[in-house]
């Protein structure tokens, strides 16, 4: 178990003004998180494949247990998540809560999200999540994602 506040190093305040994306961008940059979160419990590595970019990095810290990553590369990141998979045996919802967005420009966005882990219906692990999200030709794309987990499960 993690303290209360452990990860305040990790998380950037959220200021208001510093987000610059129309309704529309900023629902798209929503969209592209929870496509990446359906694509991990439906096992849609096509699907998360198309959220990624191809030179995206993930990065966990999960209390009371070893640090992963980085995880470097599309590719990198799907046997990862390949791997885990075939170890997972119940149904794993990634439910993304109070997501905000911290900071945007046309290009990029920074977003942070509560992360509640669930299988078969039993919470596995509480956390937050980091990402850096690019604009590219193809919609928004995660660059960058680190996890941090209050729990190992």
């Amino acid at each position: 178990m993690s303290a209360p506040g452990w990860g305040r190093e990790y998380l950037a305040p959220i200021r208001p003004g510093e987000v610059n994306l129309d309704p529309a961008e900023q629902l798209a940059v929503h969209q592209a998180l929870a496509r990446y979160a359906f694509a991990l419990d439906q096992r849609g590595l096509e699907a998360l494949s198309d959220v990624l970019t191809d030179d995206a990095t993930w990065t966990f810290k999960i209390a009371g247990a070893q640090d992963l990553g980085p995880v470097t590369g599309r590719e990198a990141i799907l046997d990862f998540v390949r791997q885990a998979m075939a170890a997972e045996t119940g149904q794993r919802r990634h439910n993304l809560l109070n997501v905000a967005i911290h900071s945007a420009s046309a290009d990029s966005a920074l977003v942070q999200a509560y992360l509640m882990l669930t299988s078969n219906a039993s919470v596995l692990a509480t956390g937050f999540y980091t990402f850096r999200l690019v604009r590219t030709v193809d919609g928004w794309r995660i660059a960058e994602l680190f996890l941090g987990t209050d729990n190992a499960w």
